[in-house]
């Protein structure tokens, strides 16, 4: 492939505090054959206007308006549950890449993250390929990551790996009947009795499931589902990407997670895998 485009969608909702960053650290990627699309998930702040702004600098940025999504808050549970999931969707029909990832608008990557993944994904000849990650912190923003200890000692999940993975975390449900699993509401799904059935084993999908890459060929088969249709959700109703990554894995068996922590989570829980290792440059 040498250095095919890759597709870079970043869905974004209300987030004019944060999408400057997560932007910026796209745009100064050390691989820079990107097509950027911004979805715009009906926001109502100024964050369509700050992206149109960084637009004019950037010729790679196309801003374009999500598809309207009724979904987006489940009653029963009293909580947004589709965020971002059609906004996904709507950035593959807009992407050109032979290549495809994403970047979370209130997250930030190291500036080699998209070079050091593609060249895993050359490296092992996979078809969909993950990361991981490490809590946002300001310090590592406009820096690359010295991954060649990592790289050096990469533990990494193999397509079988997370193929078995995905059985697991399938409930049974979904195993005899994605009708049966299609129409029970999630409210019920959730029930203390019937859970189980539903939920499989829980197991997240590892690494950062939000940032994956892979190759185009996969949203001719895989799409982003609104909660009632998914077989992987997450227990508290979201897991729009776990579901789409248990999906590649299971539909592709070529799926792979190599964990070197290239994105940077803005989120409360803390991990402590990399305590006192990250390196930079």
């Amino acid at each position: 492939m040498n250095n095919p485009l890759i597709s870079v969608i970043i869905p974004v909702y209300n987030c004019e505090k944060t999408i400057s960053i997560a932007l910026e650290s796209i745009i100064n990627q050390t691989y820079k054959n990107l097509e950027i699309i911004v979805v715009n998930d009906a926001s109502t702040d100024n964050t369509k206007k700050i992206v149109e702004e960084i637009s004019k600098k950037d010729t790679r940025i196309k801003v374009v308006d999500s598809e309207s999504d009724p979904n987006r808050f489940d009653k029963k549970l009293n909580r947004n549950v589709n965020a971002g999931y059609s906004a996904r969707n709507t950035g593959f029909k807009y992407a050109k890449g032979a290549l495809i990832t994403f970047q979370d608008a209130d997250d930030a990557s190291f500036l080699n993250r998209i070079e050091i993944q593609f060249n895993l994904l050359e490296k092992y000849n996979s078809t969909h390929l993950t990361l991981d990650w490490i809590n946002f912190d300001e310090k590592y923003l406009n820096k690359k990551l010295l991954s060649e200890k990592f790289l050096n000692n990469l533990k990494i999940l193999s397509p079988n790996d997370l193929y078995l993975m995905s059985q697991r975390s399938k409930g049974f449900v979904a195993r005899i009947s994605t009708s049966l699993n299609k129409i029970t509401p999630f409210h019920l799904k959730r029930l203390r009795i019937i859970h189980r059935l539903f939920f499989g084993s829980y197991e997240n999908y590892p690494g950062a499931g939000n940032s994956p890459l892979f190759k185009r060929e996969v949203t001719e088969k895989v799409k982003f589902r609104n909660l009632k249709e998914r077989t992987w959700p997450s227990f508290m109703g979201r897991g729009a990407d776990k579901d789409f990554n248990f999906q590649v894995a299971e539909t592709f068996k070529n799926s792979h997670v190599c964990f070197i922590p290239l994105y940077m989570w803005r989120v409360e829980k803390k991990t402590e895998n990399y305590e006192g290792e990250i390196f930079t440059e």
